[in-house]
């Protein structure tokens, strides 16, 4: 049976549709807001989280009326519901201001309805797919400041020394950092954030950059390159490395890729639907492509939603999906280690 399949017909009812806010410092340096969806129905409640970067759109998303989402009704399946989000005006008062913004919050209204859906039938995620939460192995995402240095990551091995980082090579990581890094054997993934475009951490390809990382790092994954007549050779040989993360956003922008890929971050919000996300997972399996999962400095439900799909689907992976506390400026004492054990007596969502 198809993965989507194991979840489309489950029928749910929707009351009354809320939203929250939610505002938080990161260790990036930047103030992160999300917004949370929330529907009611028949006792049970789903929620679903709006990952959408610019402060501009929750903003406006918090202007909208009460009634901007009405979605009260009775749904014969969770398919039912998710086709007439076909129709809803996500953005009600103003354009969003990236494009990709409309997937993050469609998503926070279709994992609010699937959890839902799951809550209302009695079960949760893994036993309507028929698999299991299995203890889940997570990294640390982190950037190392500016100047960039190593202390960020020590003092985080103080704590754990078995801690596993993903991290963002910049243009000024210079080789006695990139040595002293390499020297802990704890660097899982090397973002190289050659995918983005108008943001605050696009990067540049950077012909030494790149070279400096695959040869300092000879067994960590290297996400989202960009390929230009100068960096793609140095690539050669070394496809087996390469992930991909901000292209992602269904099948077909898998099969874009320029080659067949290894390596797969799966962000949920990137694909909009719970379709489009299963399908995608369903296609890596059948290849054998290695997945784990990605956060986006998720501050409520949505990071709960994405260590759960990483315990179900990818539990083994470097998910980059580490509790919430590990993106503030200063994390506390005392922090879950890896691997998450899950929790006892799931329902909908839960992880």
């Amino acid at each position: 049976m198809r993965l989507f399949d194991r979840v489309a017909d489950l029928p749910l009812t929707v009351e009354s549709v809320s939203r929250d806010r939610f505002e938080s410092d990161t260790s990036s340096g930047f103030l992160r807001k999300t917004t949370v969806f929330s529907l009611a129905g028949d006792g049970a409640v789903g929620r679903g989280e709006d990952v959408t970067y610019d402060t501009e759109d929750h903003d406006a998303l918090a202007d909208a009326p009460e009634d901007a989402f009405d979605l009260a009704g009775s749904y014969d399946s969770f398919a039912d519901f998710s086709a007439a989000l076909d129709g809803v005006d996500l953005f009600p008062t103003k354009v969003p201001e990236r494009e990709t913004a409309e997937h993050y919050r469609r998503w926070a209204l279709e994992s609010a309805g699937l959890d839902l859906a799951l809550r209302q039938a009695g079960t949760d995620l893994a036993s309507a797919v028929d698999r299991e939460r299995d203890p889940l192995r997570f990294v640390v995402s982190t950037r190392l400041g500016d100047p960039p240095s190593a202390d960020r990551v020590e003092m985080l091995l103080d704590r754990d020394p078995d801690c596993e980082f993903k991290l963002d090579p910049t243009t000024d990581w210079h080789d006695e950092l990139v040595s002293s890094l390499a020297a802990h054997d704890r660097v899982r993934i090397l973002d190289l954030k050659g995918q983005y475009e108008g943001t605050d951490v696009d990067q540049a390809p950077d012909p030494e950059l790149y070279e400096r990382i695959l040869s300092g790092f000879p067994d960590a994954v290297v996400e989202d390159p960009a390929f230009t007549d100068e960096t793609r050779p140095l690539f050669d040989g070394h496809e087996g490395r390469v992930s991909w993360d901000a292209p992602i956003t269904g099948v077909e922008s898998v099969e874009s890729l320029p080659f067949e890929p290894s390596w797969l971050n799966i962000k949920p919000s990137r694909f909009g639907t719970v379709e489009s996300l299963f399908d995608t997972i369903e296609y890596a399996d059948e290849r054998g492509m290695s997945l784990y999962g990605g956060g986006q400095f998720e501050l409520d439900v949505g990071r709960d939603h994405i260590q759960l799909l990483a315990s179900v689907f990818y539990p083994d992976g470097p998910n980059d999906v580490a509790p919430g506390e590990y993106n503030l400026p200063e994390p506390p004492a005392g922090l879950p280690t890896s691997p998450l054990e899950p929790g006892d007596d799931p329902s909908g969502l839960e992880f």
